[in-house]
């Protein structure tokens, strides 16, 4: 065995005997206990840096351990290869961004690989290929089939630069998430998904997933936003004017109503009003997003209209606003400055009435702040009291809305929908599914290129066979993502879309992935699979066991990124050090969910333990390789208080130290524990045949404790010591609970209550002897010759005191 450690020749040769054997190709097998384990599938943007590769590197952790486990595991990879940055590049390189995308998705597959991941390959999709798309078509044309699919003119926030719809989460701070640009409002037709008919499930589910952060369960709680309040009737020109609001006991407050700019009694008003409708063209080109109305400043113009109180039968002044949606709640609220602080915004820029109806402290100043608070029992009353008297109707509200799916792109799943004159919108037919992508069109960013091929749109009826339109809008790219997880499991399925190996694998029992996608992508693929439990397909109600979101990689206290120049290529770096190190060194660095700051002294520390492990592991073959004992059997008289026996029952504890944080995902104190075994076993000297033996079952504790961590040094260790060929089919080494049995415990020795020192006794000792073993003890001598002693307090297997005068 040479006494250098050379990563790139190990690891090289670990890669191929791994893909030559197909070690890592999951097959179902209902006798064991299954495992699927995921990482969120990447965007083949072309160049892996260091900070994409951290999430991979825990999810194969994760994946390894349980397969020592024992475990039936599978951890799949596949390509989220749609969407506006490939289009965008095309644009750029005047080119079909199908080349673009096939091409970084070879160079990724190949720098993955480098990483040393256990994945199953054979499995592998990429969202771009029809086999993929055609079940997505599918999918969507069994949503359209249940009512759960529907098209309508809807307002849109609009990216004028990318020339595409954008979904309210992908607007930030009023601009295109990727353009930048500010975003217009748009009104516009585009198909939707019904996912407020899952409202109240996607929000009862939440209580399922205990496997889950709670940061995020409370993110998509707010996001779904159940509120219960009343619709109440105000009256315009005798014609009813409907607000909901979820405090109604400050109805008695109301001094304005404010309306969306889209309401139709504001474009009513402005037809004989020049101002308003200035007012309401300019305030078309801001956002549509809840965010963006939160931050934006308040403004409204007063519509000219009036409106009668339900109970006081007195004119309240109906305001144009742009806080207000028109798509959220009925497009109406009404105004209470007295005790809501965006309703005392707007009054006291437009000097409105502002009206207490709710006692506040006495020191109270309504023209500086609202009184927001809330009596429960108020509330309740109000409610019961307004609809007692057919003032008010209970409803309950959801902050969520349906999921506009349409975009204007080229490069994205076609919607299987033809539009016929006569018959209106129809569905493709099954069975010429998938309506396929044209690959050769280069985009130029003036929309999308499928509105003016010919070959692609012109179609006709399925229903009555004259000329048709088929839908040249694609499909939002969370679709592609919101079910792959799920097709990995039928990959080579080509007659529907899941089989019965679905219900085997999924759900997932471990999902990796960034916190940004708390919201979008785990609300969707919530909603995704239980449309497939409502298609007969799955049997299980949520995706999802347990997910672990990791934190950044940082470098120079920023996020890891190619805009910011401060990115650490995976591949030069793995020339230089190795996968390995570069497993290592993010796994200790910080705990799995927190942001790791990039260290070049980190890495060459993590690179020095593991040429110190290949050290002392080329020092130990010759001792060890001819044992052929399996475990290092303690001699019956284990409470002998040996150093070996010591020595034993440390590594044990360090071993349960390991085994307990594994199981937490806290997996830089493992590598921690593992450090400390190492500097344990080298202690040992190796002279008696126990010695020998303790050290084969050391070193063998040590390398299956780091293989789910640094695959590849510790498989080919393991082969070069002589414990087989395949680290990974040995089984997780279990804590020896006698080894942690002891007759002895620690005692602190305190003179005067400071401790000057410790002893080792044993836990049955007496009294007398323990006092006697104490004063004999060299560091006491010092403190309490030449005193008297006053007197000995013994706290039981914890201290000895000493007092003296």
């Amino acid at each position: 065995m040479n006494n250098e450690y050379h990563p790139i020749e190990i690891e090289t040769a670990a890669q191929s005997e791994w893909e030559r054997t197909g070690v890592f190709r999951a097959k179902e097998d209902t006798s064991r206990e299954k495992f699927y384990c995921l990482s969120m599938l990447p965007y083949p943007s072309g160049e892996l840096h260091m900070g994409h590769t951290r999430n991979y590197t825990i999810g194969d952790v994760i994946a390894r351990y349980q397969r020592m486990n024992g475990k039936n595991v599978m951890q799949p990879m596949g390509w989220d290869a749609f969407g506006l940055p490939a289009e965008n590049a095309a644009i750029q390189r005047k080119l079909p961004p199908s080349n673009w995308t096939r091409d970084n998705i070879k160079k990724m597959r190949g720098q993955l690989k480098k990483m040393g991941l256990a994945i199953d390959w054979s499995r592998e999709i990429a969202t771009c290929d029809k086999e993929y798309y055609r079940w997505e078509q599918w999918l969507f044309i069994q949503l359209f089939k249940k009512g759960l699919a529907y098209k309508k003119k809807s307002l849109v926030n609009w990216d004028p630069i990318d020339q595409t719809v954008l979904a309210n989460e992908q607007v930030i701070d009023g601009k295109g998430w990727r353009s930048g640009a500010p975003v217009e409002r748009r009104e516009i037709s585009q198909w939707f998904l019904k996912i407020t008919d899952y409202a109240e499930e996607l929000l009862t589910g939440l209580d399922e997933l205990t496997g889950w952060p709670q940061q995020v369960v409370h993110m998509q709680r707010n996001w779904i936003g159940k509120s219960e309040g009343l619709e109440i009737n105000f009256f315009v020109d005798d014609a009813p004017l409907t607000i909901y609001t979820t405090r109604p006991d400050t109805l008695m407050g109301v001094t304005y109503l404010g309306i969306a700019i889209e309401h139709p009694l504001a474009q009513k008003a402005a037809k004989n009003n020049p101002t308003l409708k200035t007012f309401l063209e300019d305030n078309k080109k801001s956002g549509v997003s809840e965010a963006d109305i939160a931050t934006q400043e308040k403004c409204g113009m007063f519509s000219g209209l009036f409106a009668i109180h339900p109970i006081t039968q007195t004119k309240i002044p109906v305001w144009v606003t742009n806080f207000v949606l028109m798509d959220y709640g009925t497009g109406s609220v009404m105004a209470v400055p007295a005790h809501d602080e965006r309703d005392h915004e707007f009054a006291l820029k437009y000097h409105l009435e502002i009206k207490p109806v709710i006692k506040a402290p006495e020191s109270w100043d309504f023209n500086k702040a609202a009184y927001t608070d809330c009596d429960q029992n108020e509330l309740e009353t109000a409610k019961k009291e307004l609809c007692d008297k057919n003032i008010g109707k209970l409803r309950i509200n959801y902050r969520l809305r349906d999921w506009g799916i349409s975009r204007q792109r080229y490069w994205g799943t076609p919607i299987p929908m033809i539009h016929c004159d006569q018959c209106g919108d129809l569905p493709a037919n099954e069975n010429e599914l998938p309506v396929i992508l044209p690959e050769d069109l280069i985009p130029t960013g003036a929309g999308s290129p499928l509105a003016t091929r010919e070959a692609f749109y012109k179609t006709t009826c399925p229903m009555c066979g004259k000329n048709a339109k088929r839908e040249t809008d694609t499909m939002d790219t969370f679709m592609e993502s919101s079910w792959y997880y799920a097709r990995y499991c039928s990959y080579n399925q080509h007659n529907a879309i899941l089989d019965e190996r679905a219900n085997y694998w999924t759900p997932v029992d471990q999902y990796v992935g960034g916190i940004e996608h708390a919201i979008l992508h785990l609300l969707y693929a919530r909603f995704m699979h239980k449309i497939l439990r409502d298609c007969g397909v799955l049997n299980s109600n949520e995706p999802f066991k347990k997910l672990l979101t990791q934190g950044m990689v940082l470098k120079d206290g920023a996020k890891m990124s190619k805009s910011k120049g401060n990115v650490v290529a995976l591949e030069s770096f793995v020339e230089k050090y190795g996968a390995d190190t570069a497993r290592l060194f993010m796994l200790f660095a910080a705990p799995p969910e927190l942001s790791l700051e990039w260290s070049d002294a980190g890495v060459e520390g993590s690179y020095r333990f593991l040429k110190k492990v290949w050290k002392f592991a080329a020092e130990l073959q010759p001792v060890i390789s001819t044992l052929n004992a399996e475990k290092f059997i303690l001699p019956d008289n284990q409470f002998a208080n040996t150093p070996l026996e010591i020595t034993y029952r440390e590594m044990h504890l360090l071993l349960q130290q390991a085994n307990q944080d594994m199981q937490r995902q806290q997996f830089n104190t493992v590598v921690s524990a593992n450090m400390k075994l190492l500097n344990l076993l080298q202690t040992i000297d190796a002279n008696s045949e126990l010695e020998k033996q303790f050290l084969h079952t050391g070193m063998r504790i040590l390398l299956q404790l780091l293989a789910p961590i640094v695959p590849h040094i510790t498989h080919h260790l393991w082969q070069q010591l002589g414990y087989g060929d395949n680290i990974m089919a040995s089984a997780w080494p279990a804590v020896n609970a006698r080894a942690l049995e002891t007759n002895q415990c620690e005692m602190m020795l305190q003179v005067n209550g400071k401790l000057r020192g410790k002893i080792m006794v044993s836990v049955d000792q007496d009294e007398a002897s323990l006092k006697e073993q104490a004063l004999a003890s060299e560091n006491i001598q010092q403190f309490v010759r030449d005193k008297t002693i006053a007197r000995v307090i013994i706290v039981p297997k914890r201290l000895i005191n000493i007092v003296v005068t």
